[in-house]
């Protein structure tokens, strides 16, 4: 194969599309691909494009259409499902194969109804030989659009559980920024380093139906796919029933929210909070506790605050290193070797995070407002001192 050949499968689940599969094939090999194969809209990588149909064992006779076209293209391919799993699981199976029978370099999610867009197709491949790996069609962006005469009820749900579920998978980082379609189902994704990397276990996913599409994108996103959207003219369906039943957007949400909870970055966020919640009592109590022992009628209370939640807080600090490292960062545990050293780096930042910064503020606090020691301590420990801590944690002392 020549050293700029480039194998894209084109990934279809079915169920019952008799009336729109035949066809679907047709113009691709057709009109689709050989549009593609004179390099049009700036093509340099020779394409070769394979479909794969993925049919749940349609009654009504789909996957014998596809076994007569495969007679015709011999770039068309039928993969029978011995049992109907749903939408996430057909794309697994999809994949897996595309990997390895079909030596996929990249996989489209694509349907059979004409909904997405065939012309469609050459963009996302140009977005891949630019370098991207992975390529989505949003409906949101300049040149997409919805269809015309789509029932208020379903463009209602579409539009503002877009925005819940770009919400809660990604606020307040990036890609709430930049990806303007999360539910859409139309993309390409390149095979090494992402699709290779996935576990293909259908179990694991949190939906096997439309909410799989959420989790996917959050995976590969999280992977560092360099992502792009390309404009998608999403069209209503001509024949055949459609896919998305009462429960769709429930269902999804519920995707998205597991999808994000149970994401490693949150799950690791989740633990530092709650040892840095640990380290806050050790602090407050400690700080009181060193309070009522050195208080005198004499004292200067601006300088005894900060003095007692100082050392309060090497207390805390002790007490953060230990669990981050046997808990939150279990992961990246620093090897014993380098436990004192490590250590002291941890100490040296706390002391500048966790001591001098937020005391320096109780104190000037304190001098300016008055004695509101647990106040002052909130305003300091979680304006300040978490995200910094956060920062270097992740970026100096459990730094893979």
């Amino acid at each position: 194969m020549k050293q700029n050949t480039q194998t894209a499968v084109i990934v279809i689940p079915t169920y019952n599309e008799a009336g729109n599969i035949g066809k679907m094939i047709d113009y691709l090999n057709e009109t689709t691909f050989p549009y593609i194969e004179k390099k049009n809209e700036g093509l340099t990588a020779d394409w070769v494009m394979k479909i794969l149909v993925v049919d749940a064992n349609s009654p009504d006779g789909t996957g014998k259409i596809v076994q007569e076209k495969s007679k015709k293209y011999s770039n068309t391919y039928l993969l029978t499902e011995t049992t109907k799993d749903g939408l996430g699981a057909a794309y697994f199976k999809g994949f897996k194969y595309a990997m390895k029978e079909l030596a996929a370099d990249f996989v489209f999610e694509f349907d059979a109804d004409f909904q997405h867009p065939p012309e469609t197709l050459p963009s996302m491949l140009k977005a891949m030989e630019d370098g991207y790996d992975y390529v989505i069609g949003s409906r949101k962006i300049k040149g997409g659009e919805e269809p015309e005469g789509r029932d208020f009820m379903r463009m209602l749900m579409t539009e503002a559980g877009g925005f819940v579920a770009r919400f809660i998978l990604f606020f307040p980082f990036k890609h709430f920024w930049d990806v303007t379609d999360p539910t859409t189902g139309l993309k390409v994704t390149r095979v090494k380093g992402f699709i290779d990397q996935m576990s293909f276990d259908f179990d694991r996913l949190y939906s096997r139906k439309f909410g799989y599409k959420v989790q996917l994108l959050l995976e590969t996103l999280n992977m560092g796919a360099k992502f792009k959207e390309v404009p998608l003219k999403f069209k209503n369906r001509s024949v055949g029933e459609s896919k998305f039943e009462s429960d769709t957007t429930t269902e999804i949400l519920l995707s998205c929210f597991k999808s994000r909870w149970f994401d490693p970055f949150i799950q690791k966020f989740l633990k530092f909070g709650i040892v840095g919640g640990f380290g806050f009592v050790v602090n407050t109590l400690g700080a009181k506790i060193f309070k009522n022992i050195f208080i005198t009628p004499e004292s200067n209370l601006s300088l005894l605050n900060g003095l007692c939640n100082a050392a309060a807080a090497e207390l805390a600090i002790i007490s953060n290193f230990i669990w981050n490292n046997l808990w939150t960062f279990s992961k990246e545990k620093i090897d014993p070797s380098k436990l004192l050293p490590k250590f002291l780096t941890f100490n040296l930042s706390s002391v500048i995070t966790g001591i001098i910064i937020p005391s320096t503020v109780i104190a000037i606090l304190t001098s300016l407002f008055g004695d509101q020691l647990f106040l002052y301590q909130i305003i300091a420990i979680f304006g300040l001192t978490i995200p910094l801590n956060w920062f270097v944690y992740n970026k100096i002392i459990w730094k893979k």
